[in-house]
Formats: structure tokens, sequence, C-alpha cells
């Protein structure tokens, strides 16, 4: 209640359209929570409950108590892109069963499907990946030049659509029917410009099939990567 309430009065306004659970909270049973967020809606500070990196049972079981508190429940915020491919698994399937869809982040992989980031070269100045204040050690993971070396094979593929590599990673993952839009960060104008052409581009079967191959085992599938953080002592 102090969350939402610093929330409104922050952003001067009455209500917010979505609220949404940052990740599980695996301290608190599931039924104070939904029951908090049923408070929040009936009293008028939000129209519609979201969560955010939830699990498959996590998402049935909350759309369960969403359904018998008559609140909706109408949304997930996972990380998904051509390199991340968790959720599809399992929670696609269970967000379609509850009648959820996907708000997700980091559709770029923090610029590395960019094509910014080149095997054995030095990280561009300014970049995420020499950011020393946590950027670095988020992207790290994917700054190995067989990562590398395999998203520079996506170029020919944004050319051949007319699309910048940013444009083809965004339209990438609208196209999955389940996601909703898309989160995307800028540190310039024109790349929020330039990333919101990606909307409304359909991009071939032919074409999701080359990107599929031009990938291969480096995309990460593992359902088991959804998961909660350990609570905090």
């Amino acid at each position: 209640m102090e969350s939402i309430n610093g929330s409104l009065r922050r952003l001067g306004t009455d209500y917010v359209d979505l609220y949404q659970a940052h990740r599980y909270d695996v301290s608190t049973p599931l039924e104070e929570t939904m029951t908090a967020f049923a408070d929040v809606v009936r009293q008028g500070k939000a129209l519609y409950i979201g969560v955010s990196e939830w699990n498959a049972e996590q998402i049935r079981e909350g759309a369960r108590l969403a359904a018998e508190l008559n609140i909706q429940l109408i949304s997930n915020q996972p990380q998904y892109s051509m390199l991340w491919r968790v959720i599809e698994d399992r929670v696609v399937p269970a967000s379609e069963e509850a009648g959820l869809s996907q708000i997700v982040w980091s559709p770029v992989a923090q610029g590395v499907l960019t094509g910014k980031y080149l095997p054995g070269a030095t990280a561009p100045a300014g970049s995420r990946a020499t950011d020393t204040k946590g950027g670095q050690q988020m992207i790290g993971r994917l700054m190995r030049d067989d990562v590398l070396e395999r998203v520079q094979l996506l170029r020919p593929v944004a050319e051949e659509l007319g699309l910048t590599m940013a444009q083809l990673a965004v339209a990438w993952v609208l196209q999955n029917r389940n996601v909703a839009t898309a989160i995307i960060g800028a540190s310039r104008p024109e790349q929020i410009t330039e990333n919101v052409a990606a909307s409304g581009v359909e991009i071939p079967a032919e074409l999701m099939a080359r990107i599929d191959a031009a990938l291969g085992d480096i995309v990460e599938r593992d359902p088991s990567l959804t998961r909660a953080p350990e609570p905090r002592h």
C-alpha cells in the first residue's frame, strides 16, 4: 500500500492502468500478495494486475486466486530475446491458458543483438559492456566470441528485410503471438525511433528458420532458469 500510494503521488495521478509484482515473493504467502493486489484494484488505484518473471506454476496459481478475488491478472514481464527463450516451453503455454500475455524486457539482449559487439574486438566506448556499475556484469555471459560470431550471421537476414539488427531483434520477439509488447532501452532519442519501426514487421517463416539455424545451440532454452531469487536475510 505504501508503494502504490508513493507511486501515485510521484506520478501525479489517481490511478495506474497496470500494477505489476516484480518477481515472485518467496517470503510471503501468495494468497496475501493477491489479496493486497485486490485491495489496490478495489480502491481504484490500479485497473489491472501483472507479474514479472514468474514461472508457469506461479502464474497458474496466481491466475486462479485472481479469478476468485474477481480481479484481472493480465500480464507477465519476462526477459525474452532471440538468445534467451526460456519462457517458450512452459511460461507461454501457462500464460495463454490463464489469459495473460507477455511484456518482454531486453529484446535486444542488452545490446548484443544490435551487432555492435564484434568477436575479438574491444567493446565500444560508453556501451553497456564497459559499464562498471552493473551493466558489464549483466551482459558478461553474452560477451563470448562464439555468441558474437553467431549474432553476426543475422546481419544478412536483417538486410534482406530492410531492417537494422536492432529492429530485427524487436520484430522477432513481437512475432510471438503471446507477446503484447517489448520494453526497449535507449540512451539516445534516435534509438527509440529506430526500434519503434520494428512494430508491425512480419518476418516470413523461412527467415525465422534461418535465424534459428544461424544462432544454433547458443540459444538458452532451459525453462528452469525462470525462477524466483532466494529470500533476502
